[in-house]
């Protein structure tokens, strides 16, 4: 299924395509290379001083279903609902600390997001579909996984193939077939001053 975004000027068709469906294709796993080309991506990203502050774990249902369950079961319900048939799924999680002097990286989020992205627009390229989400237990997450308390647990993501529209019924249906909206260019972005939009 493809649901580009509706622009007002032309952009990359690797952005426009990317959106963030739930409806997956539990049949078609993704492959080991494939998940290793999404994490080459995330490692690309910028960062401050180049400090890398992000760190992944990846959960492969074909390769280790405890684990990618143990992960699953780290998620909000409302998200469990729709998850279910996600190959993939990963956690994202943001240094505190400069890796290069230990000091406070008030930029690690911002920077990780970027990997986040990365991510999401790989997959888009790679014909797959990523879901990043904030409904997850982060605390369920740090004891399970023995997340380290300087990293801060930002994150889920699934990627795999989406499903065949076809196959898709009721309010899932609905929701994946629905319109994508986004606020206006000129109540997002401001020229000059704060409040001045963008002509």
């Amino acid at each position: 299924m493809q649901k580009p975004a509706l622009t007002q000027v032309p952009i990359d068709p690797i952005l426009a395509n990317r959106w963030s469906g739930r409806a997956y294709d539990a049949s078609k796993p993704v492959s080991h290379e494939q998940i290793i080309a999404l994490l080459e991506a995330a490692r690309w990203a910028p960062s401050c001083f180049g400090d890398q502050p992000w760190r992944f774990i990846v959960w492969d249902k074909q390769s280790d279903a405890e684990a990618w369950q143990k992960a699953f079961d780290c998620l909000a319900p409302s998200n469990q609902a729709w998850v279910t048939d996600t190959p993939v799924l990963m956690l994202v999680c943001a240094d505190t600390l400069f890796n290069h002097n230990q000091q406070p990286n008030r930029w690690g989020q911002y920077d990780t997001g970027a990997a986040a992205e990365n991510v999401c627009l790989q997959a888009s390229s790679m014909g797959l579909m990523a879901h990043q989400m904030g409904g997850f237990n982060a605390d369920k997450a740090r004891e399970v996984f023995a997340i380290p308390t300087q990293y801060i647990p930002m994150a889920m993501l699934c990627v795999g193939y989406a499903a065949d529209i076809n196959t898709v019924t009721g309010d899932a249906l609905d929701r994946e077939t629905s319109a994508r909206t986004r606020r206006p260019l000129n109540e997002l972005f401001f020229a000059g001053n704060w409040g001045n939009p963008v002509a």
